[in-house]
């Protein structure tokens, strides 16, 4: 078995949507073993960037199949990789325990669309996973 401090981080990017009024996307979760408790259900958009995926295209892809959301302009990235570990006791059990925690890009992105486009039900389409059960625009 690896040890905690041997295992990489996990390669990802997450996503500030802005709505015209200035507020900001959040949906909450689903159920899931990487919850550490049930303060942690709110969150904005995110996930794993694939091998030689552009991090601002892996985005992009991220927000559509979590929220089926295409119209949005950048407004900013975060220049460096941000990291943080999961708690030891989590870490076995999120993502299979390969992972000591997550290196994240951040995007602000203008949403330009209508709320109506915005589907976490059924999310791309329908060809997605549902990552959040609802969703709400917040200061």
């Amino acid at each position: 078995m690896t040890r905690y401090e041997d295992l990489p981080y996990r390669t990802c990017v997450g996503v500030m949507l802005i709505n015209r009024a200035g507020l900001v996307f959040i949906g909450r979760r689903a159920g899931g073993i990487e919850h550490v408790d049930e303060t942690h259900i709110w969150q904005m958009p995110q996930g794993g960037v694939d091998p030689g995926e552009d991090t601002w295209e892996a985005a992009k892809r991220e927000l559509y199949e979590e929220t089926s959301v295409r119209s949005v302009e950048k407004l900013a990235e975060v220049g460096d990789w941000l990291t943080y570990d999961i708690p030891r006791t989590v870490a076995g059990r999120t993502w299979k325990g390969r992972y000591r925690g997550q290196r994240q890009k951040w995007f602000a992105m203008r949403f330009t669309g209508e709320d109506d486009e915005i589907n976490v039900a059924s999310p791309g389409g329908g060809g997605h996973k549902a990552e959040f059960v609802t969703w709400r625009w917040e200061p």
